[in-house]
Protein backbone atom coordinates (compact mmCIF):
# COMPACT_ATOMS: atom_id res chain seq x y z
CA UNK A 1 0.00 0.00 0.00
CA UNK A 2 1.48 3.31 -1.13
CA UNK A 3 0.04 6.73 -0.38
CA UNK A 4 0.72 10.34 -1.26
CA UNK A 5 -0.94 13.54 -0.09
CA UNK A 6 -2.18 15.77 -2.90
CA UNK A 7 -0.80 19.28 -2.78
CA UNK A 8 -2.92 22.42 -2.51
CA UNK A 9 -2.03 23.67 -5.98
CA UNK A 10 -3.38 20.48 -7.52
CA UNK A 11 -6.49 20.46 -5.33
CA UNK A 12 -7.35 24.07 -6.09
CA UNK A 13 -7.97 23.08 -9.71
CA UNK A 14 -11.01 21.15 -8.54
CA UNK A 15 -14.22 23.17 -8.04
CA UNK A 16 -15.17 21.10 -4.96
CA UNK A 17 -11.99 21.94 -3.02
CA UNK A 18 -12.90 23.91 0.12
CA UNK A 19 -9.74 24.29 2.20
CA UNK A 20 -9.69 20.57 2.96
CA UNK A 21 -7.07 19.69 5.54
CA UNK A 22 -5.69 16.50 3.96
CA UNK A 23 -6.48 14.60 0.76
CA UNK A 24 -4.55 11.33 0.49
CA UNK A 25 -4.28 9.22 -2.67
CA UNK A 26 -3.74 5.53 -1.97
CA UNK A 27 -2.54 2.77 -4.32
CA UNK A 28 -4.16 -0.39 -3.01
CA UNK A 29 -2.59 -3.84 -3.03
CA UNK A 30 0.52 -5.16 -4.73
CA UNK A 31 -1.46 -7.02 -7.41
CA UNK A 32 -4.05 -4.38 -8.39
CA UNK A 33 -4.12 -0.89 -9.78
CA UNK A 34 -7.08 0.17 -7.66
CA UNK A 35 -6.90 3.71 -6.32
CA UNK A 36 -8.44 5.00 -3.11
CA UNK A 37 -8.78 8.59 -1.95
CA UNK A 38 -9.32 9.67 1.66
CA UNK A 39 -10.37 13.27 2.24
CA UNK A 40 -10.40 15.07 5.59
CA UNK A 41 -12.26 18.35 5.30
CA UNK A 42 -12.35 19.85 8.80
CA UNK A 43 -11.43 18.57 12.27
CA UNK A 44 -12.14 21.64 14.39
CA UNK A 45 -14.89 19.82 16.31
CA UNK A 46 -13.04 16.53 16.45
CA UNK A 47 -11.74 13.68 14.27
CA UNK A 48 -13.42 13.42 10.89
CA UNK A 49 -16.04 10.73 10.37
CA UNK A 50 -17.41 9.62 7.01
CA UNK A 51 -18.06 6.38 5.18
CA UNK A 52 -16.15 4.45 2.54
CA UNK A 53 -17.77 4.46 -0.91
CA UNK A 54 -16.71 2.08 -3.70
CA UNK A 55 -17.97 2.69 -7.23
CA UNK A 56 -16.94 2.75 -10.86
CA UNK A 57 -16.02 6.38 -11.38
CA UNK A 58 -15.41 7.35 -15.00
CA UNK A 59 -12.15 9.10 -14.10
CA UNK A 60 -9.96 9.69 -11.09
CA UNK A 61 -10.88 13.37 -11.27
CA UNK A 62 -14.55 12.44 -10.90
CA UNK A 63 -13.69 10.38 -7.82
CA UNK A 64 -11.70 13.28 -6.39
CA UNK A 65 -14.62 15.65 -6.94
CA UNK A 66 -16.96 13.23 -5.20
CA UNK A 67 -14.77 12.64 -2.16
CA UNK A 68 -14.12 16.37 -1.74
CA UNK A 69 -17.83 17.16 -1.94
CA UNK A 70 -18.86 14.32 0.35
CA UNK A 71 -16.24 15.03 3.02
CA UNK A 72 -17.27 18.69 3.13
CA UNK A 73 -20.88 17.60 3.49
CA UNK A 74 -19.97 15.38 6.45
CA UNK A 75 -18.48 18.37 8.28
CA UNK A 76 -21.83 20.14 8.06
CA UNK A 77 -23.81 17.00 8.84
CA UNK A 78 -21.81 16.06 11.94
CA UNK A 79 -21.91 19.64 13.22
CA UNK A 80 -25.70 19.86 12.88
CA UNK A 81 -26.07 16.42 14.44
CA UNK A 82 -24.43 17.77 17.60
CA UNK A 83 -21.49 15.37 17.45
CA UNK A 84 -17.88 16.11 18.47
CA UNK A 85 -16.74 15.11 15.00
CA UNK A 86 -15.49 16.70 11.81
CA UNK A 87 -16.06 15.66 8.24
CA UNK A 88 -14.21 13.13 6.11
CA UNK A 89 -14.87 10.56 3.41
CA UNK A 90 -13.13 7.79 1.49
CA UNK A 91 -13.67 6.36 -1.98
CA UNK A 92 -12.26 3.43 -3.91
CA UNK A 93 -12.39 3.56 -7.71
CA UNK A 94 -13.70 0.17 -8.77
CA UNK A 95 -16.65 -2.15 -9.17
CA UNK A 96 -17.59 -3.35 -5.69
CA UNK A 97 -19.17 -6.50 -7.15
CA UNK A 98 -16.09 -7.50 -9.17
CA UNK A 99 -13.00 -5.78 -7.79
CA UNK A 100 -13.47 -5.81 -4.05
CA UNK A 101 -11.43 -8.28 -1.96
CA UNK A 102 -10.67 -8.66 1.71
CA UNK A 103 -7.04 -7.75 0.99
CA UNK A 104 -8.13 -4.46 -0.60
CA UNK A 105 -10.16 -3.61 2.47
CA UNK A 106 -7.26 -4.48 4.75
CA UNK A 107 -5.12 -2.07 2.73
CA UNK A 108 -7.76 0.58 3.30
CA UNK A 109 -7.44 -0.18 7.00
CA UNK A 110 -3.74 0.66 6.80
CA UNK A 111 -4.58 3.86 4.92
CA UNK A 112 -7.08 4.86 7.61
CA UNK A 113 -4.51 4.11 10.31
CA UNK A 114 -2.04 6.42 8.55
CA UNK A 115 -4.20 9.38 9.66
CA UNK A 116 -3.42 8.52 13.31
CA UNK A 117 -7.00 9.06 14.48
CA UNK A 118 -7.87 12.11 12.38
CA UNK A 119 -10.15 10.04 10.13
CA UNK A 120 -12.74 7.41 11.12
CA UNK A 121 -14.30 5.30 8.39
CA UNK A 122 -17.64 3.50 8.22
CA UNK A 123 -19.93 1.62 5.86
CA UNK A 124 -21.29 3.46 2.81
CA UNK A 125 -22.42 2.71 -0.73
CA UNK A 126 -20.44 -0.24 -2.06
CA UNK A 127 -19.07 -1.28 1.34
CA UNK A 128 -20.47 -3.53 4.06
CA UNK A 129 -20.18 -4.43 7.72
CA UNK A 130 -17.91 -7.30 6.70
CA UNK A 131 -15.62 -4.81 4.93
CA UNK A 132 -15.45 -2.80 8.15
CA UNK A 133 -14.31 -5.97 9.93
CA UNK A 134 -11.49 -6.40 7.40
CA UNK A 135 -10.51 -2.76 7.88
CA UNK A 136 -10.54 -3.24 11.66
CA UNK A 137 -7.64 -5.70 11.38
CA UNK A 138 -5.33 -2.74 10.80
CA UNK A 139 -7.01 0.19 12.57
CA UNK A 140 -9.35 0.88 15.47
CA UNK A 141 -10.61 4.01 13.72
CA UNK A 142 -13.56 2.27 12.10
CA UNK A 143 -17.22 2.07 13.08
CA UNK A 144 -20.42 0.53 11.74
CA UNK A 145 -19.22 -2.95 12.71
CA UNK A 146 -21.65 -5.90 12.92
CA UNK A 147 -23.26 -6.52 16.35
CA UNK A 148 -21.41 -9.80 16.85
CA UNK A 149 -18.14 -7.83 17.00
CA UNK A 150 -19.26 -6.37 20.31
CA UNK A 151 -20.35 -9.57 22.03
CA UNK A 152 -18.63 -9.96 25.37
CA UNK A 153 -17.13 -6.45 25.19
CA UNK A 154 -19.73 -4.70 27.39
CA UNK A 155 -20.61 -2.21 24.65
CA UNK A 156 -24.36 -2.47 25.20
CA UNK A 157 -26.86 -2.34 22.36
CA UNK A 158 -24.68 -0.32 20.00
CA UNK A 159 -23.47 -1.14 16.51
CA UNK A 160 -25.27 -2.85 13.66
CA UNK A 161 -27.57 -1.57 10.95
CA UNK A 162 -28.24 2.19 11.42
CA UNK A 163 -31.18 2.29 8.96
CA UNK A 164 -33.95 2.14 11.63
CA UNK A 165 -32.40 5.08 13.46
CA UNK A 166 -32.05 7.05 10.24
CA UNK A 167 -35.77 6.45 9.67
CA UNK A 168 -36.57 7.46 13.25
CA UNK A 169 -34.77 10.77 12.89
CA UNK A 170 -36.52 11.40 9.59
CA UNK A 171 -39.88 10.66 11.21
CA UNK A 172 -39.28 13.22 13.96
CA UNK A 173 -38.09 15.72 11.36
CA UNK A 174 -41.31 15.27 9.39
CA UNK A 175 -43.34 15.85 12.55
CA UNK A 176 -41.47 19.11 13.17
CA UNK A 177 -41.88 20.27 9.58
CA UNK A 178 -45.62 19.53 9.68
CA UNK A 179 -45.93 21.49 12.91
CA UNK A 180 -43.98 24.40 11.41
CA UNK A 181 -46.12 24.45 8.27
CA UNK A 182 -49.58 23.67 9.64
CA UNK A 183 -49.33 24.22 13.39
CA UNK A 184 -50.68 20.80 14.28
CA UNK A 185 -49.12 18.15 16.48
CA UNK A 186 -50.43 15.05 14.73
CA UNK A 187 -49.70 13.33 11.44
CA UNK A 188 -52.95 11.39 11.45
CA UNK A 189 -54.89 11.76 8.22
CA UNK A 190 -52.00 13.30 6.28
CA UNK A 191 -50.65 11.97 3.00
CA UNK A 192 -46.95 11.28 2.51
CA UNK A 193 -45.38 10.27 -0.82
CA UNK A 194 -42.27 8.16 -0.19
CA UNK A 195 -39.77 7.70 -3.02
CA UNK A 196 -37.73 4.55 -2.38
CA UNK A 197 -38.69 1.88 0.12
CA UNK A 198 -35.32 0.33 0.84
CA UNK A 199 -34.03 -0.20 4.37
CA UNK A 200 -34.70 3.39 5.48
CA UNK A 201 -37.78 4.16 3.40
CA UNK A 202 -39.65 1.07 4.56
CA UNK A 203 -38.87 1.72 8.23
CA UNK A 204 -40.07 5.31 7.79
CA UNK A 205 -43.32 4.10 6.24
CA UNK A 206 -43.89 1.80 9.22
CA UNK A 207 -43.57 4.73 11.63
CA UNK A 208 -45.85 6.90 9.50
CA UNK A 209 -48.48 4.18 9.24
CA UNK A 210 -48.49 3.83 13.03
CA UNK A 211 -49.52 7.50 13.17
CA UNK A 212 -52.38 7.04 10.73
CA UNK A 213 -50.64 8.46 7.68
CA UNK A 214 -51.78 7.51 4.18
CA UNK A 215 -48.61 6.57 2.29
CA UNK A 216 -47.92 6.54 -1.43
CA UNK A 217 -44.84 4.52 -2.33
CA UNK A 218 -42.64 3.99 -5.36
CA UNK A 219 -39.42 2.13 -6.04
CA UNK A 220 -37.48 0.82 -9.04
CA UNK A 221 -37.96 -2.72 -7.67
CA UNK A 222 -41.55 -3.85 -8.29
CA UNK A 223 -41.22 -6.96 -6.15
CA UNK A 224 -39.99 -4.84 -3.26
CA UNK A 225 -42.98 -2.53 -3.70
CA UNK A 226 -45.48 -5.35 -3.50
CA UNK A 227 -43.77 -6.85 -0.46
CA UNK A 228 -43.68 -3.44 1.22
CA UNK A 229 -47.38 -2.80 0.68
CA UNK A 230 -48.19 -6.16 2.24
CA UNK A 231 -45.88 -5.56 5.20
CA UNK A 232 -47.35 -2.10 5.74
CA UNK A 233 -50.89 -3.40 5.61
CA UNK A 234 -51.88 -0.78 3.08
CA UNK A 235 -50.65 2.16 1.09
CA UNK A 236 -50.74 3.03 -2.58
CA UNK A 237 -48.18 1.96 -5.17
CA UNK A 238 -47.52 4.66 -7.78
CA UNK A 239 -45.19 5.05 -10.76
CA UNK A 240 -41.70 6.50 -10.57
CA UNK A 241 -42.72 9.72 -12.33
CA UNK A 242 -46.16 9.88 -10.72
CA UNK A 243 -44.70 10.22 -7.22
CA UNK A 244 -43.80 13.89 -7.82
CA UNK A 245 -47.38 14.84 -8.63
CA UNK A 246 -49.15 13.21 -5.69
CA UNK A 247 -51.25 15.77 -3.85
CA UNK A 248 -49.72 14.99 -0.48
CA UNK A 249 -48.70 17.16 2.43
CA UNK A 250 -45.19 15.65 2.38
CA UNK A 251 -42.91 14.34 -0.35
CA UNK A 252 -40.20 12.15 1.20
CA UNK A 253 -37.23 11.26 -1.06
CA UNK A 254 -35.53 8.17 0.39
CA UNK A 255 -33.59 6.85 -2.59
CA UNK A 256 -31.46 8.70 -5.14
CA UNK A 257 -29.79 12.08 -4.90
CA UNK A 258 -30.43 14.98 -7.27
CA UNK A 259 -34.19 14.34 -7.43
CA UNK A 260 -35.03 18.00 -6.80
CA UNK A 261 -34.15 19.67 -10.08
CA UNK A 262 -35.45 21.83 -12.92
CA UNK A 263 -37.56 18.97 -14.27
CA UNK A 264 -39.13 17.71 -11.05
CA UNK A 265 -39.69 20.83 -8.95
CA UNK A 266 -42.40 22.25 -11.28
CA UNK A 267 -44.28 18.95 -10.95
CA UNK A 268 -44.36 18.90 -7.15
CA UNK A 269 -47.72 19.29 -5.43
CA UNK A 270 -46.56 18.53 -1.91
CA UNK A 271 -46.19 21.36 0.59
CA UNK A 272 -43.22 19.88 2.46
CA UNK A 273 -40.14 17.95 1.32
CA UNK A 274 -38.59 15.86 4.07
CA UNK A 275 -36.75 12.66 3.30
CA UNK A 276 -33.69 10.55 4.03
CA UNK A 277 -31.94 10.60 0.64
CA UNK A 278 -28.58 12.34 0.42
CA UNK A 279 -27.91 15.32 -1.86
CA UNK A 280 -31.54 15.81 -2.85
CA UNK A 281 -30.93 19.23 -4.43
CA UNK A 282 -29.25 18.84 -7.80
CA UNK A 283 -27.94 22.43 -7.67
CA UNK A 284 -27.72 25.03 -4.92
CA UNK A 285 -30.23 27.32 -6.64
CA UNK A 286 -32.95 24.70 -6.30
CA UNK A 287 -33.16 25.66 -2.63
CA UNK A 288 -34.40 29.08 -3.70
CA UNK A 289 -36.62 27.59 -6.40
CA UNK A 290 -38.44 25.60 -3.72
CA UNK A 291 -38.70 28.70 -1.53
CA UNK A 292 -40.22 30.67 -4.42
CA UNK A 293 -42.75 27.89 -4.92
CA UNK A 294 -43.59 28.05 -1.19
CA UNK A 295 -42.51 24.45 -0.64
CA UNK A 296 -40.91 23.87 2.75
CA UNK A 297 -37.69 21.93 2.19
CA UNK A 298 -36.05 20.19 5.16
CA UNK A 299 -32.31 19.97 4.37
CA UNK A 300 -31.39 16.33 3.86
CA UNK A 301 -28.20 16.30 5.89
CA UNK A 302 -30.11 17.62 8.90
CA UNK A 303 -33.02 15.19 8.84
CA UNK A 304 -31.09 12.05 7.85
CA UNK A 305 -28.42 12.30 10.57
CA UNK A 306 -29.74 9.34 12.58
CA UNK A 307 -27.30 6.96 10.94
CA UNK A 308 -24.22 9.04 11.66
CA UNK A 309 -25.35 9.52 15.25
CA UNK A 310 -25.63 5.74 15.54
CA UNK A 311 -22.14 5.00 14.24
CA UNK A 312 -20.76 7.97 16.17
CA UNK A 313 -21.99 6.58 19.48
CA UNK A 314 -20.56 3.19 18.58
CA UNK A 315 -17.16 4.80 18.01
CA UNK A 316 -17.35 6.84 21.22
CA UNK A 317 -18.05 3.70 23.24
CA UNK A 318 -15.27 1.56 21.84
CA UNK A 319 -12.65 4.32 21.70
CA UNK A 320 -13.33 6.25 24.88
CA UNK A 321 -13.38 9.48 22.85
CA UNK A 322 -16.18 11.57 24.38
CA UNK A 323 -15.24 15.25 24.88
CA UNK A 324 -18.91 16.30 25.22
CA UNK A 325 -19.44 13.85 28.11
CA UNK A 326 -22.32 12.17 26.32
CA UNK A 327 -24.01 9.28 28.09
CA UNK A 328 -23.10 6.38 25.83
CA UNK A 329 -26.03 3.99 25.92
CA UNK A 330 -28.74 2.77 23.59
CA UNK A 331 -31.30 4.96 25.35
CA UNK A 332 -29.24 8.16 25.11
CA UNK A 333 -28.37 7.43 21.48
CA UNK A 334 -32.06 7.07 20.56
CA UNK A 335 -32.84 10.28 22.45
CA UNK A 336 -30.09 12.04 20.50
CA UNK A 337 -31.66 10.85 17.24
CA UNK A 338 -35.09 12.02 18.36
CA UNK A 339 -33.65 15.51 18.94
CA UNK A 340 -33.31 15.80 15.16
CA UNK A 341 -36.89 17.04 15.36
CA UNK A 342 -35.78 20.03 17.42
CA UNK A 343 -32.86 20.68 15.07
CA UNK A 344 -35.26 20.76 12.13
CA UNK A 345 -37.40 23.28 14.02
CA UNK A 346 -34.32 25.43 14.67
CA UNK A 347 -33.35 25.42 10.99
CA UNK A 348 -36.85 26.23 9.73
CA UNK A 349 -37.30 29.01 12.30
CA UNK A 350 -33.92 30.52 11.39
CA UNK A 351 -34.77 30.41 7.70
CA UNK A 352 -38.10 32.14 8.29
CA UNK A 353 -36.62 34.81 10.53
CA UNK A 354 -33.81 35.63 8.10
CA UNK A 355 -35.78 35.19 4.85
CA UNK A 356 -33.45 32.47 3.63
CA UNK A 357 -33.82 29.20 1.82
CA UNK A 358 -33.71 26.39 4.36
CA UNK A 359 -30.61 24.86 2.79
CA UNK A 360 -28.71 28.12 3.21
CA UNK A 361 -30.05 28.48 6.75
CA UNK A 362 -28.79 25.02 7.72
CA UNK A 363 -25.36 25.76 6.24
CA UNK A 364 -25.07 28.99 8.22
CA UNK A 365 -26.03 27.30 11.48
CA UNK A 366 -23.54 24.49 10.81
CA UNK A 367 -20.77 26.97 10.04
CA UNK A 368 -21.40 28.75 13.34
CA UNK A 369 -20.66 25.44 15.03
CA UNK A 370 -17.42 24.45 13.29
CA UNK A 371 -15.88 27.60 11.81
CA UNK A 372 -13.91 30.17 13.71
CA UNK A 373 -14.37 28.60 17.12
CA UNK A 374 -11.92 26.80 19.34
CA UNK A 375 -11.76 23.01 19.27
CA UNK A 376 -13.70 21.17 21.95
CA UNK A 377 -11.94 20.59 25.26
CA UNK A 378 -10.17 17.22 25.27
CA UNK A 379 -11.14 16.73 21.64
CA UNK A 380 -7.86 15.17 20.57
CA UNK A 381 -8.73 11.72 19.19
CA UNK A 382 -6.97 8.66 20.60
CA UNK A 383 -4.18 7.64 18.22
CA UNK A 384 -4.49 4.03 19.28
CA UNK A 385 -6.54 2.01 21.72
CA UNK A 386 -7.69 -1.56 22.29
CA UNK A 387 -6.06 -4.31 20.25
CA UNK A 388 -5.79 -2.73 16.82
CA UNK A 389 -3.57 -4.09 14.11
CA UNK A 390 -0.33 -2.60 12.91
CA UNK A 391 0.55 -0.82 9.71
CA UNK A 392 3.15 -1.19 7.03
CA UNK A 393 3.20 2.06 5.13
CA UNK A 394 5.41 2.89 2.19
CA UNK A 395 5.59 6.50 1.10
Amino acid sequence: MIFKDLDKAQLEQNVSFDHHETVRRVLLGPDTDLIGIISVHNTNLGPSLGGLRMKRYATEEEALTDVLRLSRGMTYKNAMAGLPLGGGKAVIIGDYKRDKTEEIMEDMGEAVESFEGKYITAEDSGSTEEDMLAISKHTEHVTGLPPEYFRGKDFGELGGNPSPLTALGCYHGIKSAVHHRYGGDTLSGLKVAVQGIGAVGLELCKLLRQDGVEVFITDIDEARLKAAKEELGGGHIVGADEIYEIEAEVFSPCAMGGVLNDDTIPKLKAHIIAGAANNQLLKAHHDIQLLDKKILYVPDYVINAGGVICVGYEYFRKSGYNPMDLTISRESMVAHVERIGQTVTDVLSYATAHHLGTGEAADKLAEEKFMGGKPLVNSEPPASFGQGGGTSLVQ
